[in-house]
């Protein structure tokens, strides 16, 4: 087994023709957030990744292998909920919402600028399309966020193959979102509201001049 203990995010400083030479290895989601797995890369070798805990692989990545070989990481499609605006009954602000009631969950959340991509929850599912959204299962891959202050935070280019950019191969269509008596629109929202942050009564003493 080939050992790799070596990172450079996105391929950082090595020249285009060394990443079009690399091996790849295509790995999900549930894979890629650990610092040590095992992985098979194009050319068949078993590779023992062992990085710095805490460190998370994200597509476009470049593994050094102990060899010196490089093996650049593709992030691979996998099952996923695609959550959207819904324009006729709600507003995009309805994901921003969606994206703080499911950060008070700690749910791993991929954001983009129109939509937001987390793993299968049927609850989560349910929940959010009584928020007036639009919840639909496709195979794409998963970048979520990282976290604002984790070394493997989110904040690399998404100019990389296989990554999270949006050249995927087409997917089924979804099924048409129908607005009818089965809709799922007209239901009550208070239990939805439950979590949102309620202002803290502040009290201001004042204190009288002592006699003397």
């Amino acid at each position: 087994m080939l050992q790799v203990s070596k990172l450079m995010p996105q391929g950082a400083g090595l020249a285009p023709v060394l990443l079009k030479r690399a091996a790849t290895a295509e790995l999900d989601w549930d894979i890629r957030q650990k610092s040590r797995f095992e992985a098979t890369d194009s050319l068949g070798r078993q590779l023992g990744i062992f990085l710095p805990r805490g460190t998370l692989v994200r597509g476009g990545d470049v593994l050094v292998a102990e060899d010196g070989s490089l093996v650049k990481v593709i992030a691979a499609p996998q099952t996923v909920l695609r959550i959207t605006a819904c324009t006729s009954h709600g507003s995009q602000f309805d994901l921003t919402r969606a994206a703080y009631h499911l950060g008070n969950r700690h749910v791993p959340i991929e954001l983009k600028p129109d939509h937001l991509k987390i793993e299968p929850d049927h609850v989560l599912a349910a929940m959010l399309r009584s928020m007036h959204l639009i919840v639909n299962e496709v195979s794409e891959s998963f970048e979520p966020e990282g976290g604002a202050y984790s070394a493997g935070g989110h904040s690399h280019g998404h100019a990389q193959e296989g990554g999270h950019d949006h050249a995927h191969a087409p997917a089924a269509a979804p099924a048409p979102h129908v607005h009818g008596p089965n809709c799922k629109h007209d239901h009550d929202h208070g239990h939805a509201h439950a979590h949102e942050v309620q202002p803290l009564a502040i009290q201001i003493h004042k204190h009288k001049p002592h006699s003397h």
